[in-house]
């Protein structure tokens, strides 16, 4: 494992035919638009950016669980991919190189955990407590609970402003058809720290080092965890890492495509 802060790897001359497809998975009550700053960033990169199960025009998985979300979304993914995912997105990035191995060439985990509720067991995450609270008020007031949640998302990040408004121009829109609700329990309820060696594949962390939401120790673990992972800690910059510095991202995202 090797920890970048802020270094920018350069751009790789390799063939743009020898580069895997690269799907990338959004985070909880975002809809792919968010990823729109990204693709810019990456002209020559074809994406593939599919909403997430009862997100914006995503439908509802089989059932209310992180295995049925992964396999909702591993059932559209072409043999071999490159599987990104930011927060959720990585989450679910995750569960689907353990559940369809030969859908996952290598694996891109941004603003990533493997657990997001702190444990006696796990410092890096937020409290029990602070979860519980943030549940019960989506529940009662979501429009209200949701704008707390993009401020949380955007402390301390140099950006705090313009990301926050791409943020809040590609939520989802709250209705009776999502699965908000659902895709918040999955965030409050999963547990990836068993069993990532297994995953032997390449993998690139990039996050914020000033992430509040899910914090910077909880990628050094992602990365001492997975046998084959680099991580990039970009200074300046809070959870949505990507929206705060596209092109610092797109950069890493391009060299580590071509590897």
């Amino acid at each position: 494992m090797s920890v970048a802060a802020g270094l920018i790897a350069p751009r790789s001359t390799a063939r743009e035919g020898a580069r895997p497809p690269l799907v990338l998975l959004h985070g909880w009550a975002m809809t792919p638009a968010v990823w729109d700053g990204l693709r810019a960033a990456l002209p020559g990169t074809a994406l593939r950016t599919p909403p997430l199960p009862g997100h914006g025009t995503g439908a509802p998985a089989a059932a209310a669980s992180l295995a049925a979300w992964a396999d909702a979304l591993g059932a559209d993914l072409p043999d071999g991919a490159a599987l990104g995912g930011w927060s959720l997105g990585a989450l679910l990035a995750l569960e689907i190189a353990r559940r369809h191995p030969h859908k996952v060439s290598r694996l891109l985990l941004i603003g990533a955990t493997p657990r997001f509720v702190a444990a006696p067991t796990w410092a890096h995450g937020l409290a029990r407590e602070t979860v519980a609270t943030f549940t019960a008020g989506f529940a009662a007031e979501p429009t209200a609970t949701l704008k707390r949640f993009l401020a949380l998302q955007c402390l301390g990040d140099a950006n705090r402003r313009t990301v926050q408004q791409h943020l809040g121009a590609t939520l989802t829109p709250l209705s009776p058809g999502t699965s908000l609700n659902d895709g918040l329990a999955l965030l409050a309820g999963s547990d990836l720290r068993s069993g990532l060696d297994t995953l032997r594949l390449p993998c690139c962390l990039i996050h914020g080092a000033q992430d509040t939401l899910m914090p910077a120790g909880a990628a050094h673990w992602l990365a001492a965890a997975l046998p084959h992972a680099r991580l990039h800690l970009l200074p300046d910059c809070g959870h949505a890492v990507f929206l705060s510095q596209p092109e610092a991202c797109a950069a890493l995202i391009e060299a580590f495509l071509h590897e």
